[in-house]
């Protein structure tokens, strides 16, 4: 005996899950439908199929091919036009010979035993027998009456409810026999509802319903999809579940589950799934192959696909999740909502109950999503963020995004130009910057690649080889899950703001062209970076003063590649160097505020032990750096950016220093004591680079600038962080002052300056600025320099939209944290009062 599956139907009311797939595809417990189907089939000896298709049926093709990977034999036949459910099964005639036949729909899900059912057919002598099921709700299907010989009397195609006479209904799954071709003319369109059994009824030849004990499920609408993979899972089917079951929790080969993971049965799991520690998923779960799911992360009653990222502390609830969707950290979906397939869902956003968002949709950060996106798409508001393009490695971040995101870049920069790119020591900062010198070669710029190059390096070296601009990709500084890829213009800084858009607006039009063959772009290796930086440095320090203090320093180098450089540098100075962590690991690179704090807390035990005259700890790629002074006390923050500035005054003639406006107060004083003056400057790193280059508007060029986080710019040299240039810039500072830091340190005042964040939704924000500025314009002194500055005597408090996240970052400084954290909660509440 042969089958029919039915797969041509285009699953309409599933829809998002079927807008880019075909129905008998759509996955339920991480299998195709119709695979269940062709399961079902092969376990009662059906094993030649002949599988009718329509919409969309190359797809149904290339995932089952011949057949032989699920050991039987299938054979197409493809409608160019809608036939009807008995049409198609005519057009496919030739393919069923002479001999009775089954028909199963490739769009639901049953266990029923076909051997019996067959033999119902056989012992009736049926010329078609109709599987027939209960259901409670029978107004979506055809209902059915039979006698007490299962003879078919009547049957109404999809009723009202005022024509109910029966809960028995038509499953779509018919036994027949080849006589009911002679019904129908080829090409024509027929249904077997409608046209050919009450045709046969009204013969009188033998039609009878079989009526199955077993299960099945239409899965007609959305909730029944869920529904019925919960009825699977509750084990009252013999649906089969793949992967290896343990207590109802049914795994799939390679998936890794900390053991911090809370899993409430019954789950099934798929291939290669990551489950970070403090997730909690289960119970009604299903997670596709492939899927990452982030500590804290609650995912319940939830039906996943494969691909899907689920971020750190986001809960999902009853929802369904298509595949390769991304999304972010502290989100929520709600009960109901469909994600359809490569859609991106940014941080804090919230998905409202019964949502469906149609494919390849990205909502923003903080956004709560009220009403279904069908049309359009609507993009991120921008495409780089601080300090350029960032996001998850492999997941946002990927080889073919990098490869538009150069094509792009190049089309800017001009056909002919020359690009300089880099990257850290990670796997991943090497795979994406590979894709992006493709994509740069592709519209005809040349390509020198200095492989893997701390990012100082790089800088100096875009500066000094008249290249066009740079590239640099590495992990982020904030988070080593996401990469960042950065972009300089001919003097190694950030582009600009106006440059910014314009790669931005190439992106997202794709206004780019490819080369001629003739015309791509060139790929060469960088020979003397190194060489030419450190004589350059060399140049800029007075290496005779360092040198007579012969200084002990301990450096730890965070597994940066600063290691395999800076040694040598220190040893031209005359330090005797103490090296930690002086090998290139991108992974094990301090990322958090704890891994930062480890390896303080070993640096300063070490300095403490060796009576060393300092220590240093470099991040962030050679960007910056945190001290500890020879009393093994840590220099950082506000502390460091004051010790710069003081010894920078001191040594250097009308010392001109940029600082942010988030900066101390008491710098001004400081400074000017020894004849300097300070520019403010806008808290983000653009700014600083700027004035130390020259190039920001209005404003005179810095000697000196840094921030409160490390990082120090000295514009003689590069315009750009240099946590190595910085530290020998101190050491020659020190040695010209004849000072330590621990006695600078000692005479230097507090700084009470405490930081806070205020969630705020994106469409809020410009009310909240609106409204402050108009308060407190009139009642003394602010600054509308960056966000909005609040002066009280000598107290004041900034309020800062963030450029990139739907929040506020509030700052105040006084004379006590404690004055401090009453102004910060004062304007933290009024912006909350403004939002609700």
């Amino acid at each position: 005996m042969k089958a029919v599956v039915m797969a041509g139907g285009e699953g309409t009311r599933l829809r998002p899950l079927t807008s880019h797939r075909p129905k008998p595809l759509s996955p339920v417990l991480n299998k195709p439908i119709m695979e269940h189907i062709i399961l079902l089939l092969k376990d009662h000896g059906i094993t030649d199929i002949v599988v009718t298709l329509h919409y969309l049926a190359d797809e149904i093709e290339g995932y089952f091919g011949d057949g032989s990977e699920w050991g039987v034999n299938l054979s197409y036949s493809v409608e160019d036009i809608p036939l009807g459910t008995a049409g198609s099964v005519k057009n496919a005639q030739h393919l069923l010979n002479d001999d009775s036949f089954v028909i199963v729909s490739g769009d639901a899900l049953t266990d029923i035993d076909i051997t019996r059912a067959v033999e119902y057919h056989c012992q009736k002598q049926s010329m078609a027998t109709i599987v027939l099921s209960h259901v409670p709700n029978p107004l979506e299907f055809g209902v059915v009456i039979t006698d007490d010989e299962g003879r078919i009397r009547r049957f109404l195609e999809k009723p009202s409810w005022g024509e109910v006479f029966s809960d028995t209904v038509n499953t779509g799954m018919y036994i027949l026999e080849p006589a009911v071709f002679d019904y129908m003319e080829e090409g024509k369109s027929y249904d077997w509802s409608q046209d050919i059994f009450p045709e046969i009824l009204r013969e009188e030849k033998p039609l009878f319903g079989y009526v199955m004990p077993d299960y099945w499920c239409d899965i007609g609408n959305l909730n029944q999809y869920r529904e019925a993979q919960y009825t699977v899972l509750d084990g009252q089917t013999k649906v089969k579940i793949s992967g290896q079951s343990i207590g109802n929790i049914h795994t799939g080969e390679g998936a890794h589950i900390d053991a911090n993971v809370q899993l409430v049965p019954p789950i099934v799991i798929g291939k290669n799934v990551k489950i970070n520690s403090g997730a909690l998923v289960g119970p009604y779960t299903v997670v596709g192959d492939n899927c990452i799911i982030e500590p804290g992360a609650v995912v319940h009653r939830s039906i996943l696909w494969d691909n899907i990222y689920v971020g750190q502390n986001s809960r999902l609830s009853a929802c369904t999740v298509c595949s390769h969707v991304m999304i972010g950290q502290d989100c929520l979906i709600q009960e109901g909502a469909v994600i359809g397939e490569r859609c991106r869902i940014e941080r804090d956003s919230t998905v409202r109950t019964q949502i469906k968002l149609w494919p390849d949709k990205i909502i923003e950060a903080g956004s709560i999503v009220t009403m279904s996106l069908i049309w359009g798409q609507k993009w991120l508001g921008a495409l780089f963020r601080n300090l350029g393009v960032t996001g998850i490695a492999n997941i946002e971040i990927t080889p073919d995004f990098a490869t538009k995101l150069g094509s792009c870049y190049g089309a800017y920069l001009k056909r002919g130009s020359t690009v300089i790119t880099g990257r850290d020591s990670g796997l991943g900062a090497r795979m994406i910057k590979r894709a992006f010198i493709s994509g740069l070669m592709s519209v005809g710029c040349n390509v020198l690649d200095m492989r893997s190059m701390p990012l100082p390096i790089m800088r100096h070296t875009v500066r000094g080889a008249a290249a066009a601009g740079g590239m640099y990709v590495r992990l982020s500084p904030n988070n080593p899950r996401q990469l960042l890829i950065e972009f300089m213009d001919q003097n190694g800084i950030y582009l600009s703001k106006a440059a910014e858009r314009k790669v931005e607006t190439i992106f997202f039009r794709e206004d780019f062209s490819r080369a001629d063959l003739d015309q791509i772009g060139d790929l060469e290796f960088a020979g003397r970076a190194i060489e030419e930086y450190q004589e350059d440095f060399l140049r800029h320090i007075r290496v005779d003063l360092v040198s007579d203090r012969r200084l002990k320093i301990v450096a730890d180098f965070g597994n940066g590649r600063v290691s395999n450089i800076f040694p040598t540098l220190l040893g031209k100075l005359g330090c005797d160097v103490i090296s930690l962590n002086a090998y290139p690991d991108a992974s094990k690179a301090p990322h958090s505020k704890q891994e930062q704090q480890s390896h303080l807390d070993n640096l300063k035990q070490i300095v403490k032990t060796l009576s060393a005259d300092l220590g240093v700890l470099f991040e962030n790629d050679g960007e910056r750096l945190t001290l500890v002074d020879d009393m093994s006390r840590i220099i950082e923050g506000d502390k460091l950016l004051m010790l710069y500035c003081v010894m920078f005054a001191r040594t250097h003639a009308r010392a001109r220093i940029g600082v942010p406006m988030t900066a101390p107060r008491r710098i001004e004083a400081m400074v000017e004591l020894h004849g300097g003056w300070v520019y403010r400057t806008k808290t983000d790193v653009r700014s600083l680079m700027s004035v130390a280059a020259g190039t920001e508007k209005n404003a005179t060029r810095v000697d000196m600038s840094g921030d409160t986080k490390g990082g120090f710019i000295f514009g003689e040299f590069i315009p750009a962080y240099d946590s190595m240039f910085a530290f020998c810039k101190l050491l020659e500072m020190l040695s010209v002052s004849d000072l330590r830091v621990s006695e600078i340190i000692s005479h230097m005042p507090e700084a009470y300056i405490v930081r806070s964040e205020v969630k705020c939704p994106w469409e809020m924000k410009g009310r909240v600025m609106r409204e402050l500025a108009h308060e407190y314009s009139d009642k003394g002194k602010v600054d509308l320099i960056d966000g909005i500055k609040i002066y009280d005597n000598e107290d004041w408090s900034l309020i800062l939209p963030d450029a990139s996240d739907p929040c506020f970052h509030i700052y105040a400084e006084s004379d006590s944290n404690e004055k401090a954290e009453i102004m910060i909660r004062y304007y933290s509440d009024k912006i909350q009062r403004i939002v609700s």
